[in-house]
């Protein structure tokens, strides 16, 4: 573990000596970080995982008879500004889920199961809890996608970060059956589009949330908000829902051309991605009421719905596109796990892009 902080220049006298510590390295609260974190990162493992944390490198071995032809997919991401929100309410243990959720279940658009999962903490400082609670939820996002969590990086920054400050991304490996592989090339005409109900506004957006509702409208995070029967604190740190497990057991009983993960650009953008050209989706507003923060940011800030449509979830994160033969099953499959599903729309064959038609009602 590199731990770094800076001191002023005048605190060094003519006399002092130079030492790591003096320029702000904490080597002992590193090594105390790293004790009160191990409990978490073995909670998060895999029978392939050889070894524990504190290693250079992390082992895992893959089981090839597993597979005929494996394919690794692999992803690396971040949470964005809903770390400003943590570190204003000094509650770091559930951002690491939003973590391993924006890393998980982007590998498991093409089918990948997550296998394990590397994390980056910088800190302005090393407070040894405080980084255990990020690893914390880390962990706990590891167990909820069944991936191991096989270790990670925690460096402290003088000098560019502040004391309190920490930014945290990671990168995860999943794997997958060549001939199993999901993505554009399996739709059709025809296919229908499902829709996996979010859990608010996972990790994106959070600029523009922010900017409306604590900076244009000084609402404090503390404050309880009547439309969503907590404060509004708790509305914004909920953790991102984590479809991994959900979407490979759909995957497995019911015909899915393909997943997209609905982050950054919004619904439309994101499923496009993962559209062969010549097709298009056309989804119906009609079939949802997005939640009441998406209407509060709306309504708050004036934003218009096409800024909204493109900057956030707006209750949908994650869709999958099946077989017209496989829609009902497919419901059930996501009903039985606990996961909000409705049919959202189709896939046609147009020049037109993929778009919304119609309004939310309530909204």
């Amino acid at each position: 573990m590199d731990a770094r902080r800076t001191m002023e220049a005048s605190d060094v006298t003519e006399t002092a000596k130079a030492t790591y510590a003096a320029a702000g390295v904490s080597i002992t609260a590193g090594d105390e970080a790293v004790e009160k974190l191990k409990p978490w990162a073995a909670k998060a493992r895999r029978p392939e995982v050889l070894g524990g944390i504190g290693g250079f490198a992390g082992l895992f071995k893959l089981r090839l008879d597993r597979w005929k032809e494996p394919v690794l997919a692999a992803s690396t991401d971040g949470v964005g500004t809903k770390i400003a929100v943590a570190q204003a309410l000094d509650k770091h243990d559930t951002i690491g889920i939003d973590l391993v959720a924006m890393v998980v279940d982007d590998l498991v658009v093409c089918g990948a199961e997550p296998l394990f999962l590397q994390d980056y903490i910088a800190v302005g400082r090393v407070v040894p809890d405080k980084v255990a609670a990020l690893v914390k939820g880390i962990a706990e996002g590891c167990v909820l996608a069944g991936c191991a969590l096989l270790g990670g990086e925690t460096a402290e920054h003088p000098g560019l970060m502040g004391d309190d400050d920490y930014d945290i991304s990671g990168t995860g490996v999943g794997v997958v059956e060549a001939a199993a592989m999901l993505g554009p090339d399996r739709v059709r005409d025809g296919d229908v589009v499902i829709a996996l109900g979010s859990s608010g506004l996972h990790s994106n957006g959070y600029s523009l949330a922010r900017h409306v509702l604590l900076d244009i409208n000084r609402m404090p995070l503390s404050g309880h908000v009547e439309e969503f029967g907590r404060t509004l604190g708790e509305e914004l740190l909920e953790p991102t829902r984590i479809y991994a497990k959900d979407c490979l057991a759909l995957a497995a009983e019911a015909e899915v051309r393909t997943f997209a993960h609905i982050t950054g650009g919004g619904l439309a953008a994101n499923l496009a991605r993962v559209l062969p050209a010549g097709l298009h989706a056309r989804l119906d507003r009609g079939t949802w009421s997005p939640a009441p923060v998406f209407a509060l940011i709306a309504q708050r800030g004036r934003v218009e719905r096409e800024e909204m449509e493109k900057t956030f979830n707006m209750g949908i994160g994650m869709v999958a596109v099946v077989s017209p033969e496989d829609v009902d099953r497919s419901l059930a499959v996501l009903t039985a796990r606990h996961v909000p599903a409705w049919v959202l729309g189709e896939v046609g064959r147009s020049d037109a892009t993929t778009h919304l038609v119609g309004d939310h009602p309530r909204f």
